[in-house]
């Protein structure tokens, strides 16, 4: 079997060609919209050589009530998703279907791509989502935040799963 670290797009001819293999992802969980700004910052805290460089992102994994599963860094914040995938993967823990991933930059189609993969519903990101990570998240039941900064952020698809508490 061939592997390749490229984020997924590379090499792919036809926009047809990322979605094989890819399902919809099911309802829920729900998350109280409140807790996404607050994941930022646990996630900041955990990024130790980005303190030393500034020259890393971050992916980090949280449970519906906002506890840390995991966080990774790299130089590529598809990188840093892939870490935080294949750690769930050696440890029989996909799908991940009650995760919220969080990612330091930009929502690029390859983090969606790879977070609906994991089965991962709920993805945030400090940047902006790509229009084609909007369309995927879309297309597969994922919810979307972008520009998830201070106690603000957009939502683009999945606004269903953001439910306050009763």
């Amino acid at each position: 079997m061939l592997s390749s670290s490229a984020c997924g797009v590379c090499g792919a001819t036809m926009i047809e060609d990322l979605r094989h293999d890819l399902e919809p992802l099911a309802s829920g969980p729900p998350i109280d919209p409140q807790l996404l700004p607050g994941l930022v910052d646990r996630l900041r805290s955990r990024q130790g050589v980005f303190d030393r460089t500034g020259g890393l992102h971050a992916a980090g994994l949280f449970d519906p009530r906002g506890e840390l599963i995991q966080a990774r860094e790299d130089v590529g914040r598809h990188n840093a998703v892939d870490k935080i995938v294949g750690r769930l993967l050696l440890e029989g823990r996909l799908p991940a279907r009650d995760a919220i991933l969080i990612v330091s930059g930009r929502a690029g189609y390859e983090i969606v791509q790879k977070a609906i993969s994991a089965g991962i519903p709920v993805v945030a990101a400090v940047g902006a989502p790509s229009s084609l990570a909007v369309a995927l998240a879309r297309e597969f039941n994922q919810t979307l935040v972008g520009f998830l900064r201070g106690d603000r952020y957009n939502v683009y698809s999945g606004a269903e799963r953001l439910t306050s508490p009763a």
